[in-house]
């Protein structure tokens, strides 16, 4: 085990925050819909690229020590490991990921792992997700266009239009984690991609049409994997861009955010899963990825911070820095991606502020302690 932890005060909040990781090759957390905290949240598993190789590993919170879980070789493009899409077991702590054509199972525990599901080489995969009874990894995949056009998604989002464009046939699929096989819940053309599942209802999930927001006929869709029945949540207008939809606490509710295009001010969405009870309020200027547990306090990472917002009861309250993070964000990898812990305590993100990717915490404080964001 390495313990790499340092921390420093924040230069406009004044907060101490603490830089978990220190190494010369990129570390991060998982993408911000997926819980990454195991071990009763005493542990968070990032991924990090060490000695030419990208792995897991798993971080002590209160200890900050550092142990390395899987020991894989690399996998070139378009197979390329990339840990961000990782997604963990709400039951028993179980980490999944894809390593080359394989869906692997690991338990961080014990350090083994096994083969789960063996994808034909045609398809592309996307995030993926636990189902909340523990019992089913889902994720999205599509028909490979990289014969037709250049795709490289992680770096620049090459081919990211042309892979919208061309509408390929797309499945979610749905895999036991126990061994016993797998199927596919739904398949339509068009680029299906971030499949969601409910944190508390198990038969419940979304998926997004994948592409420039623009562009998309509608982002968020909802499936019931126990009828097969979809619906379109929070369609949109003309001119209207939602998304980075995530599942809050309850399982019920989805947060999203938007604006319109060219417009001065960003907007902030919730609703529940079958399209109604719609709460949405409108800010200055835009934001990045944002993420909450429940309706009371949302994290985003635009305009160079890591900003909250307050729900007061009837709208959210202008924005509020909790830190910054100066993340160029070249690479997916180095999202900042914050997420709430899961009790509520701190925000976990990754940035290259140093250079290289990191994996940083800061404390949640009182909301009115914090300096305005300043669009």
């Amino acid at each position: 085990m390495s313990n790499e932890r340092s921390s420093y005060k924040d230069r406009i909040s004044g907060l101490e925050v603490t830089q978990h990781t220190n190494y010369r090759g990129h570390s991060h957390h998982f993408y911000f819909t997926n819980n990454g905290w195991y071990d009763g949240g005493k542990k968070l598993a990032f991924a990090s690229d060490r000695c030419n190789h990208s792995n897991l590993y798993s971080l002590d919170i209160d200890s900050g020590a550092i142990e390395q879980l899987t020991d894989l070789e690399p996998v070139p493009l378009p197979r390329e490991l990339e840990f961000t899409r990782s997604s963990l077991n709400p039951i028993n702590d179980e980490i999944y990921f894809f390593h080359d054509l394989n869906l692997m199972a690991l338990d961080p525990h014990s350090k083994k792992l096994r083969v789960l599901h063996e994808m034909d080489p045609k398809w592309c995969v996307s995030m993926t997700n636990v189902s909340a009874d523990g019992n089913y990894v889902y994720f999205g995949t599509w028909e490979d266009q990289s014969d037709k056009f250049e795709v490289d998604l992680l770096r620049g989002y090459i081919g990211f239009r042309e892979t919208h464009d061309a509408k390929p046939l797309s499945q979610i699929l749905r895999v036991a984690v126990d061994g016993s096989g797998a199927d596919v819940v739904f398949e339509e053309h068009y680029w299906i991609g971030h499949v969601n599942t409910s944190p508390t209802q198990s038969h419940l999930l979304t998926y997004c049409h994948e592409g420039p927001w623009h562009l998309v006929d509608n982002r968020i869709w909802g499936l019931d994997v126990s009828t097969g029945k979809t619906w379109k949540i929070r369609e949109t207008a003309p001119g209207e861009i939602v998304g980075h939809e995530y599942w809050l606490a309850d399982g019920i509710h989805i947060g999203y955010h938007g604006h319109i295009e060219g417009g001065a001010s960003g907007m902030l969405g919730q609703c529940r899963y079958d399209n109604t009870n719609h709460v949405e309020n409108s800010f200055p200027g835009k934001t990045g990825h944002i993420y909450s547990r429940d309706e009371k306090l949302i994290v985003g990472d635009g305009g160079g911070v890591i900003r909250l917002w307050k729900w007061d009861g009837e709208r959210y309250l202008p924005p509020r820095i909790l830190c910054r993070h100066d993340s160029a964000m070249h690479i997916q990898q180095t999202h900042p991606h914050p997420r709430i812990s899961p009790d509520g305590s701190y925000v976990a993100f990754s940035s290259d502020r140093s250079g290289y990717g990191n994996v940083y915490t800061v404390p949640l404080v009182d909301f009115e302690s914090l300096p305005l964001v300043e669009e």
